[in-house]
């Protein structure tokens, strides 16, 4: 049986795409991740203390 409401509690989603070559799957793609991502800054992506590190 099917809950009444649906909650949301994965914090992520993942996307699939099929199709033929050069009909834009890149694309599509990179506009659902840019529009419904959040942006980080490209230093703040690894945050762990051994990723800073690291360098």
């Amino acid at each position: 049986m099917a809950k009444a409401k649906f909650e949301r509690t994965k914090p992520h989603v993942n996307i699939g795409t099929i199709g033929h070559v050069d009909h834009g799957k890149t694309t599509l793609t990179a506009a659902i991740t840019k529009y419904f991502g959040e942006f980080r800054a490209y230093d703040q992506i690894d945050g762990a203390p051994e990723e800073r590190a690291r360098g």
